[in-house]
């Protein structure tokens, strides 16, 4: 997911590809453009080798596409791609909503409350017409849903998850607005209903959630 501090443990390798990574997910890197490797060795202060085994590792994710001698792309984005995303990422989430209610202790429901403490308060501003915190909710976005997921207690789960959140993301962030008050209104629902440890309710809020992005997307006109 999209991170806001370099980890000191990360190498050079690994903060190239998060800036990438990033910049593919935010739409920097639009959707069908080219990679050209000379301009992104610049960009990115990295040996093309090195560029082109990071591209390589975004290919497994689906967020590039390798060209053969061509080079890269950026995936396309397309309505199937998005359909398939929420489809994943509704199983994906509802089973880890199930398995992290059950395990869920006194410190996972401070998280939870601390997530979405920041996740309200950028919600707030964009509320109020300042945009300015775009990228900060999305972070915030994932958090809180992170958060209530951390309980199940599965690494692959939740690695995972992560992937296919930052890749139907994507599509949020092609789509350029903010879904306004029923977005804030699922994220408030979803937090009382953690909290009583409401499984079936929970994830009802997340398939109508999942969906309700979906059908923002593609009323934005932005997806062909």
């Amino acid at each position: 997911m999209l991170k806001p501090v370099t980890d000191p443990s990360e190498t050079v390798s690994d903060v190239v590809l998060r800036q990438i990574r990033e910049d593919i997910i935010s739409g920097r890197l639009a959707p069908g453009a080219k990679i050209k490797l000379e301009q992104a060795r610049k960009r990115y202060s990295i040996s093309v080798s090195s560029l082109r085994e990071i591209l390589s590792r975004l290919t497994t994710e689906n967020l590039v596409l390798a060209e053969g001698q061509r080079g890269f792309e950026v995936s396309p984005a397309s309505r199937k791609e998005l359909e398939e995303l929420a489809d994943l990422r509704l199983v994906l989430e509802t089973h880890a909503i199930a398995l992290s209610f059950a395990a869920g202790n006194l410190e996972w429901e401070g998280r939870i409350v601390a997530a979405h403490h920041k996740l309200a308060a950028a919600e707030k501003t964009l509320l109020s017409g300042d945009a300015s915190r775009t990228i900060e909710w999305v972070r915030y976005d994932w958090e809180f849903h992170q958060a209530i997921v951390s309980a199940c207690n599965s690494t692959t789960l939740m690695t995972v998850l992560s992937s296919v959140f930052d890749r139907f993301l994507r599509y949020h962030l092609l789509a350029r607005s903010f879904r306004g008050q029923p977005v804030v209104d699922d994220h408030k629902l979803l937090f009382q209903l953690a909290l009583k440890r409401d499984v079936e309710g929970a994830q009802a809020v997340v398939r109508q959630h999942i969906q309700s992005g979906v059908d923002h997307v593609l009323n934005s006109g932005r997806l062909s």
